[in-house]
């Protein structure tokens, strides 16, 4: 048994417009889902990713309007790396962002840059380890499309006495002092930590709320059972339409989630047609007229004339 990579990332934003016009119009990701929180349903819940919208290729904003910047800290992830297939892209993406007045750093195989919340990326040229997941964008040559997250750095030094949750229940396996790699059947991804910062993390626009990683249907019990026998405190499996869902806290205080493959981001929206309409949890359905008078309209590229050519 083992978990196959990442599932999603989630952030949050103050600004839900903002977050599409810099995630989809800008980096070319696809707008593959238009919901709201499960948890606060008066904030939009905004999933992208590649056209199918598949596991491993997800990032998840949360909307709370006018949110305060957030800042990482200790036991929070403070960047993401994403993928492109060669050198060149990363030249594309340095002249985009650029134009976009986004500033961008570049250092050897890596380009740097924060998005507009103040969030930390790294664009990074990948091997053939794992599949591309790419949306099409009319402005972005598939050759330089992103391909999916790779990996993410956290702050937190190694916990003093703590079961190693990563490497034995998880099955992380260890690369270096604080870097792991989780590998699956089908995707793999960088895991590492850092010293952290002297002030203490806060959580607001720009900052990351949870990590989820992959897991085969059948098999999220048994990786329940596991995590809760390796001490740390597991929630039940809650249903979140899209996929199922388990979350806990590893020793050094990230907020870890194990979903599943399926049902995927199809099961209520037609595949060409991902994103385009308001989906509401099953359990909200019935606040439709009041969340639809709240929530402010907003507006997918791919619908204003910007659709894949």
């Amino acid at each position: 048994m083992k978990l196959d990579g990442l599932h999603h990332i989630t952030m949050i934003t103050g600004d839900a417009q903002r977050n599409i016009d810099f995630y989809a119009d800008l980096l070319g990701l696809r707008l593959v889902k238009t919901t709201v929180n499960f948890d606060a349903p008066e904030a939009y819940h905004l999933y992208f990713g590649d056209e199918a919208g598949s596991p491993g290729s997800i990032l998840t904003w949360f909307e709370f309007i006018g949110a305060a910047p957030g800042r990482a800290g200790a036991g929070m992830i403070h960047t993401l790396q994403l993928g492109v297939r060669a050198e060149a892209a990363l030249e594309f993406w340095a002249a985009r962002l650029s134009g976009a007045r986004v500033a961008c750093e570049r250092a050897q195989d890596t380009l740097r840059f924060a998005d507009y919340d103040g969030l930390a990326f790294e664009v990074v040229v990948v091997g053939a380890g794992n599949p591309p997941l790419a949306a099409v964008h009319p402005e972005v040559p598939p050759e330089h499309a992103l391909i999916g997250p790779q990996g993410a750095r956290a702050y937190g030094p190694e916990p003093r006495g703590a079961a190693p949750l990563l490497t034995s229940t998880l099955g992380f396996e260890v690369q270096g002092s604080g870097a792991y790699r989780l590998a699956g059947e089908h995707r793999e991804f960088a895991w590492s930590y850092d010293e952290p910062p002297a002030q203490p993390g806060r959580q607001g626009a720009g900052s990351v709320h949870h990590i989820a990683w992959a897991c085969p249907d059948a098999e999220q019990l048994d990786w329940q059972r596991r995590v809760r026998e390796a001490g740390a405190a597991v929630t039940e499996v809650r249903d979140r339409d899209y996929f199922r869902s388990i979350y806990f806290r590893e020793p050094r205080g990230i907020l870890f989630e194990i979903a599943t493959l399926s049902p995927g981001f199809a099961v209520d929206e037609d595949p060409d047609h991902l994103g385009e309409a308001l989906k509401l949890p099953r359990m909200h359905e019935h606040l439709r007229p009041q969340l639809e008078r709240m929530l402010t309209p907003l507006v997918n590229p791919r619908a204003r004339g910007r659709a894949p050519a």
